[in-house]
């Protein structure tokens, strides 16, 4: 089939500073060993995706996740969070790849955030964490 569609470019060029405070609270709930603080703007129902491919449901079960594997200062691996690119494809909605790099070796990893704006504040609707590696299991 040779079939020719128009596609259209989504991103409005509107909203891409919401990204700004997520990363905020990604890093500086890193950098304390904090989940509450990680997950702050996260929504009670998000939907989540994790590197090992485990689906969840939800701020309890994420944030139960989080807190078990942050709970030192800072949490390991020490790591920072780069935002890689952002598109905001509708009003008060944002979809934003963040990088966590790992700067003292272990596992880095590339999420996917949705974000939602209802009334003035910035969501956490849904993620999708996939590890950073140069060589893909067999």
């Amino acid at each position: 089939m040779n079939e020719t569609t128009d596609r259209p470019a989504l991103d409005t060029g509107r909203d891409h500073d919401a990204v700004a405070g997520l990363l905020e609270h990604l890093q500086h709930g890193h950098d304390t060993g904090n989940a509450d603080t990680y997950d702050l703007t996260f929504a009670d129902d998000v939907l989540w995706g994790s590197p090992k491919g485990e689906v969840l449901n939800g701020f309890e079960a994420l944030n139960a996740i989080h807190r078990s594997f942050m709970h030192g200062t800072p949490a390991e691996p020490r790591s920072v969070f780069e935002l890689a690119q952002v598109v905001a494809p509708s009003a008060g909605v944002v979809v934003a790849q963040i990088a966590r790099r790992a700067i003292t070796g272990g596992l880095s990893e590339m999420a996917m955030y949705v974000l939602v704006e209802r009334d003035g504040q910035w969501w956490v609707a849904a993620g999708q964490n996939t590890p950073i590696a140069d060589v893909l299991p067999d």
